[in-house]
């Protein structure tokens, strides 16, 4: 399948317009130094030119932030359709006594200035738990969002969502469906308490391919599990973790109805974009120094590639031994040997590379002489790929996450001030 990398984000898809403002959610960064800095956007908007066919996933934090509750009953309550999203950062809406008040204010703040049904606006926001919505911001912020709506302006919006992300994420890919040029993108936000579990990461999806809701949903559901699923900063599953995905046909395929060829085209553009993202976020973990990737093959099926990649990429003891360079194998054998999953551990091979080399650790369960020098050296790169072969199925999967460093502590000391 041929899928084409395209700037744009959430505009790259045709009819799809977007905004992000500041508007004094997050306070004035009081850093002289980087003085660009000041005024970073606090809230986006983005809207389809015509209604969308939406799904969406959600955590499975028994907490849950007040936007997840309203977007829920709003996508049910319209039939799964959507026009219009709003996002806030800095503030998660989160454990107050009035976030749902606060929530379906936000999504009635964007009905009334864009003339359309309530249940039809996809809210979230993502931030500190806890504290209180200022809503005065928001009302004064929604008009100007909505005036300054533009088809390039997803680089305002990405920028928006973003709390300790050092950098923005977008990904975006055209491919083919039916004769018709599709584009499906994305943006992302997170870089801390992220081990989503979905079924304070906030990833929101566009495209033009027209696809019914039922398996938009499907699609969704089944590509969150091997990209988003697969990710871990830190072991926190965040209260507002939610991937929405809209899809309003502008590209006039012939809409994809069924399961077939077509589908699964749509569902790779899917994944193309997800895993892309997800590989984003991991990168800019908070305080992270190396991206971590972790490959298992030879599974004999994909939950179990899953669980054990997955576990190597958790453990916080391999995480700061990456951080440190050290080539301390042994620890991704404690990380696979506690993996809730079945396989003979005493079949299992284990490699370390990156861009400088690779190197083979461990052989049938075993240690095996190599060469520390070479290993550091490897090590050394800002990229890490930790390579599994448990050598007893068909089956792969591929986890994210990064090293674990004095900055994460850090940032997360006085995350709150």
């Amino acid at each position: 399948m041929n899928f084409k990398y395209i700037e744009g984000g959430i505009c790259a898809a045709k009819g799809f317009k977007a905004s992000g403002t500041y508007c004094g959610i997050k306070k004035p960064a009081m850093d002289n130094q980087n003085p660009d800095i000041k005024h970073k956007n606090d809230i986006c908007l983005y809207v389809s030119d015509v209604v969308c066919n939406a799904a969406a996933v959600y955590t499975q934090n028994k907490v849950k932030g007040a936007p997840i509750l309203v977007t829920k009953k709003n996508l049910e309550k319209s039939g799964n359709k959507a026009i219009a999203v709003i996002a806030n950062s800095k503030n998660a809406n989160t454990c107050n006594a009035d976030g749902e008040q606060k929530a379906d204010r936000m999504c009635q703040l964007v009905a009334e200035e864009l003339n359309i049904p309530q249940e039809q606006v996809i809210v979230a926001s993502t931030g500190v738990i806890g504290q209180v919505l200022p809503i005065e911001p928001i009302e004064k912020a929604v008009p100007i969002l909505a005036k300054s709506l533009c088809y390039n302006k997803n680089l305002e919006a990405a920028t928006a969502i973003m709390t300790t992300d050092t950098v923005k994420k977008e990904y975006a890919v055209a491919f083919e469906i039916g004769g018709a040029i599709c584009h499906l993108g994305g943006m992302a936000k997170g870089s801390g308490m992220i081990h989503p579990n979905m079924a304070t990461t906030l990833n929101f999806i566009t495209t033009d391919c027209a696809i019914s809701s039922e398996l938009l949903q499907k699609a969704l559901s089944e590509i969150v599990k091997v990209t988003y699923n697969c990710l871990s900063i830190d072991g926190d599953t965040s209260t507002n973790d939610m991937v929405s995905i809209m899809a309003n046909g502008l590209a006039f395929n012939e809409e994809i109805t069924a399961e077939g060829e077509e589908y699964e085209i749509f569902k790779q553009a899917l994944y193309e974009v997800m895993s892309n993202l997800t590989r984003m976020l991991a990168k800019d973990g908070e305080g992270a120094s190396k991206l971590l990737e972790c490959l298992c093959t030879g599974a004999q099926d994909k939950d179990t590639a899953i669980t054990v990649a997955k576990s190597v990429v958790c453990s916080s003891l391999f995480k700061a031994a990456m951080f440190g360079e050290d080539a301390n194998w042994g620890r991704v054998l404690c990380a696979i040997g506690y993996a809730d999953a079945e396989f003979d551990i005493n079949k299992v091979d284990v490699d370390l590379r990156s861009d400088k080399g690779a190197v083979t650790v461990c052989k049938d369960g075993s240690g095996v002489e190599f060469s520390e020098e070479k290993a550091a050296e490897i090590l050394s790169a800002d990229e890490i790929y930790i390579d599994i072969n448990l050598n007893q199925g068909e089956e792969s999967a591929t986890a994210w996450g990064c090293d674990l460093t004095y900055d994460y502590v850090k940032i997360n000391g006085d995350y709150r001030t």
